[in-house]
């Protein structure tokens, strides 16, 4: 074959085969249908599985040999996605309603993953074999599957709307859906109540359905947000867990808050989290009054114990925990579903009208099947009855045919050229007769115990109920009305045999309120070594072990547990770290890497300075940098609670050198790496803002570079190259001079 080039913009190729992309996950991937709630992937295993007769009443199959089946027909898109979606349909504690009866380890609500697909075991449950694939070659089309191999229902014939009851949640490209599951009573009743007024509000609609109903169970705490997020589609549920307080029996006994259903977004690891925050809040002194928190969760359900002092206060540590973790979180509402092949955000009026516009397609298929059944069968009827009224002659053209054709010609056409009659008298009758093709098949299959008397009154008691029937599904078809009462009685058969009890307490909670004491502030010493090494010691301990700290930790600041310490880096940058998230520490413990409790990276860049903010307070700071530029800043300029900000404006090439307090009128001194010194006074430096670079302090010469800036006053004597230079006897010159070299 040719090859074929095709010549196009880059651009809108891209632009094309993203979209065709996109739109492929969000329909045929991520996103539920409208009509049957259900993503295709769901939908092919439910379909496979009942093509595989794994009903309700049978055996377990092997997850695998589902998984194999749906994936080599229906799903080529890999088996975990598949084992993962049998398994979610199957865990009580995810679907409001389960479709898939589980044998084995299908994973726990505490996170843990179901075993292999070898092991486990799985077929139908009852719910989903009557509800969502029942009469399913009389209603939904099918399509061909990804090779035109096999056919696929295009949709589920769902009796319920499936996709508020068991609800969804799936990401797409550029889109996501989140659909809380409900209550199966509740959104049978609201149903009904849309059926019987289409004009029914949203808010009408809620007296019916008054909010989403979690498997996990807990609390909805913002009810007055539900009326907003049902008529838009959109929203956020405030969801929380719920308590109990179990008193000590006896004396000894402690007090125990048992926490017994928690937020359907804490399912998974968020359970082994909030445990582990709570055991943090209480060592961080937080919680005081819990001695200990143990997980008593079986098969039975969710049982978080938390231990509590005597006299502890309940209702405060009930604030906490719905302040500080899990246990109060929020459900992002987003239903998002494809309506006539497009995505469509849906209000809760919407899903029930296009679950409606769905039942009422899929009822009329299905009564204009059975209608064509019952008129064929009374077509059938009625030629045996008229049969048995002759069935003399009947016999007398069958004895007298020389082949099935000939006989059946007579019978439709009354043709008995070909038939030879052994007793006269029958020609005349037989000209008459004109049974259709249908009833003289089956006058031909007719078994000769169908003659007797009681099999005849037998067939017209079935042919007056077929004419019935035939009249019920004419009244269904020709008139909507009795085809909602249908589908009404059909609604409340489900709920009497499958609806179960609200699980999830819906209220307008008040506002967790936790207000939290502050520390109690006491006095510190900060240390760090060489090496990155850090801790905070007493008062006491760093006065018993002075000579030894100072001869061992270059960087020492007396400080207040509820201040920060601050520093400043060759980079320009001011990392800020609170004094209370430094560890206490004994003198000869290592203490921990200040890299690990700041944003200050050891291995890119070096602490210039190093204060903390109080010492800081009303001080003016003198900087200089690598290529001579300086500037003095106000302490204020830094007073932030970021963690991290640019202490100074830098050019490329240029670092930090130094950063020195200052107080009053002085004289400063630069050094350069080549032994030029030069003196001037501090007030020629300007005070500027922290982004300012700052002015020239010395001219440099070619590869020449700042090494050191000195306040006279404080450092009278530098050193450089093994020479002692007494800055107080530089000669005073002005700023942005050249400087005097020092003689070695």
């Amino acid at each position: 074959m040719a090859e074929k080039i095709i010549k196009t913009e880059y651009s809108e190729e891209m632009q094309r085969s993203y979209m065709n992309y996109s739109m492929s996950v969000i329909t045929a991937r991520a996103i539920p249908d409208a009509r049957d709630g259900l993503k295709p992937v769901q939908r092919r295993v439910l379909y496979d599985m009942s093509e595989l007769r794994i009903h309700y009443d049978k055996p377990h199959r092997k997850s695998a040999r589902i998984v194999g089946d749906t994936m080599g027909k229906y799903h080529p898109h890999g088996d975990s996605s598949i084992y993962e979606t049998l398994v979610v349909m199957s865990q009580d504690f995810k679907k409001g309603m389960p479709l898939v009866d589980g044998h084995g380890n299908f994973g726990s609500i505490e996170g843990d993953g179901a075993a292999a697909m070898r092991y486990t075991e799985a077929r139908l449950e009852k719910f989903a074999e009557e509800v969502y694939l029942k009469d399913l070659d009389k209603t939904v089309p099918f399509v061909p599957n990804y090779d035109e191999t096999e056919n696929e229902p295009e949709v589920l014939p769902v009796r319920v709307p499936n996709l508020l009851i068991n609800g969804s949640e799936g990401i797409a490209v550029g889109m996501s859906t989140s659909i809380p599951p409900h209550n199966l009573g509740e959104v049978i009743d609201g149903t009904i109540a849309y059926i019987k007024n289409p004009e029914i509000t949203c808010q009408e609609l809620m007296e019916f359905l008054p909010g989403p109903d979690f498997p996990t169970g807990g609390i909805i705490a913002n009810k007055s947000s539900l009326p907003e997020i049902y008529e838009t589609g959109t929203g956020k549920l405030k969801v929380r867990g719920r308590f109990e307080v179990e008193l000590g029996k006896r004396r000894a006994d402690k007090d125990k808050l048992v926490i017994t259903q928690i937020p359907y977004t804490m399912i998974g690891a968020g359970i082994n989290k909030f445990l582990m925050d709570v055991a943090e809040l209480a060592e961080s002194k937080k919680l005081p009054d819990v001695v200990d928190i143990s997980n008593q969760s079986n098969k039975e359900g969710i049982r978080i114990v938390l231990e509590l002092r005597k006299d502890a206060d309940v209702d405060k540590i009930i604030n906490l925990l719905y302040k500080k973790t899990k246990l109060e979180d929020t459900f992002g509402v987003n239903m998002l579903a494809i309506a006539e092949g497009r995505p469509e955000i849906l209000n809760l009026k919407g899903i029930l009208k296009r679950f409606m516009d769905f039942q009422h397609e899929n009822h009329t298929k299905k009564y204009q099947v059975l209608l064509q059944k019952e008129l064929e069968k009374k077509e059938v009827q009625e030629g045996l009855i008229k049969a048995c009224d002759v069935i003399d002659l009947i016999i007398a053209i069958l004895r007298g045919s020389k082949s099935l054709k000939d006989a059946k010609d007579c019978l439709m056409n009354g043709d008995c050229s070909r038939i030879r009659f052994r007793t006269s008298g029958f020609e005349e009758d037989a000209k008459k007769l004109r049974f259709t093709e249908r009833q003289a098949t089956a006058i031909l299959e007719m078994r000769l115990y169908k003659l007797i008397g009681l099999e005849i009154l037998a067939l017209e008691k079935e042919h007056k109920e077929t004419i019935q029937k035939i009249k019920r599904y004419e009244k269904i078809l020709s008139s909507q009305k009795v085809m909602d009462e249908v589908i009404i009685a059909d609604l409340e058969q489900i709920k009497k045999e499958f609806a179960l009890p609200r699980r999830t307490q819906i209220e307008d909670s008040r506002e967790a309120v936790y207000e939290e004491e502050a520390p109690a502030v006491t006095e510190a010493v900060f240390v760090m070594d060489r090496f990155g090494y850090c801790k905070l010691l007493d008062k006491a301990a760093y006065e018993r072990n002075r000579e030894g700290i100072e001869s061992e930790y270059p960087y020492q600041i007396r400080c207040l547990t509820s201040d920060k310490i601050c520093m400043f880096t060759n980079t320009g940058n001011l990392h800020q770290l609170k004094v209370s998230d430094i560890p206490f520490g004994k003198f000869r413990e290592k203490g921990t890497p200040i890299d690990n409790i700041s944003r200050y990276d050891g291995g890119k860049e070096q602490i210039v300075y190093l204060d903390s903010g109080e010492n800081m307070k009303g001080q003016i700071l003198l900087f200089a940098t690598k290529n001579a530029l300086v500037k003095q800043v106000s302490a204020t300029e830094f007073e932030t609670n970021n963690r991290t900000v640019a202490a100074t404006k830098l050019t490329e090439g240029d670092e930090l050198v130094s950063v020195i307090p200052v107080t009053g009128k002085r004289d400063v001194v630069i050094q350069t790496d080549c032994g030029v010194f030069l003196r001037f006074l501090l007030e020629e430096i300007p005070i500027v803002k922290k982004t300012s670079k700052g002015v020239r302090g010395i001219k440099l010469a070619e590869g020449e570079y700042l090494e050191a800036f000195y306040l006279a006053e404080d450092q009278p004597v530098a050193v450089y190259k093994g020479k002692e230079v007494h800055l107080n006897r530089l000669k005073m010159a002005k700023r942005d001079g050249k400087g005097s070299k020092v003689r070695l």
